[in-house]
């Protein structure tokens, strides 16, 4: 019986290079599968780790019908023995329940990859789905890290280095160039503590604040 996995946990934590290893792990074994994402860093139809690892993949937009892409190319003669699909929190709804059914009467593996919340700290879509009809969740076991030391919770988005708690849900960020280590818009890992206060590591060094220092305002 094929089951429907997802493995979460925050940004840093592993998850798309987790996502390559496995797709490779399965193709070492002589399995054909399918790997999948969505608003990858790398651009469109491509699932890349930050330690610089990158594959195709195909591009799951809003319209993506799982369900009739897997029909298609079963009936065409394709073998598929698995999916992995990563940036899994960026899918709708609809398409968890096409993955569920695919494992459930086609009979495929389904690797799921995502975060869980975004940077308003509330479950994604995918995910949401994801939790509520994967035979199985995984943690991730790579701990991601604040800028303070302690194990980070929390995604936050930034512009121009401070935190921000509003605006469009998807927003690609500019996340690791080094000629421009402050973002126009970018994402950091927090811990609750310091996603709470809005201190991200740009604003806590500006102000020399430590970790143990009590918000006033």
């Amino acid at each position: 019986m094929a089951d429907l996995n997802f493995y979460s946990g925050t940004m840093d934590c592993g998850k798309s290079t987790l996502a390559l290893q496995m797709d490779h792990n399965h193709r070492a074994r002589g399995r054909e599968g399918r790997v999948f994402t969505s608003h990858d860093r790398a651009g469109t139809s491509r699932l890349s780790s930050r330690l610089g690892l990158e594959v195709a993949a195909i591009e799951v937009n809003v319209d993506f019908d799982f369900w009739r892409y897997t029909v298609d190319e079963l009936t065409q003669g394709g073998r598929i023995d698995y999916f992995v699909c990563d940036e899994a929190q960026f899918y709708r709804s609809g398409q968890i329940d096409q993955l569920a059914k695919i494992a459930d009467e086609l009979d495929i593996d389904v690797y799921a990859f995502g975060i869980l919340t975004d940077f308003r700290t509330r479950l994604f879509e995918g995910s949401m789905r994801l939790i509520e009809l994967a035979d199985r969740v995984h943690t991730l076991q790579v701990e991601a890290l604040c800028w303070c030391g302690e194990r980070a919770t929390h995604n936050a988005r930034t512009e121009n280095g401070e935190m921000v708690t509003e605006g469009e849900v998807i927003v690609v960020g500019d996340v690791e160039d080094a000629d421009r280590p402050d973002p126009q818009v970018g994402y950091e890992v927090l811990c609750r503590r310091h996603h709470r206060r809005r201190m991200t590591a740009v604003t806590a060094r500006a102000a020399s604040l430590s970790p143990d220092v009590l918000p006033f305002d």
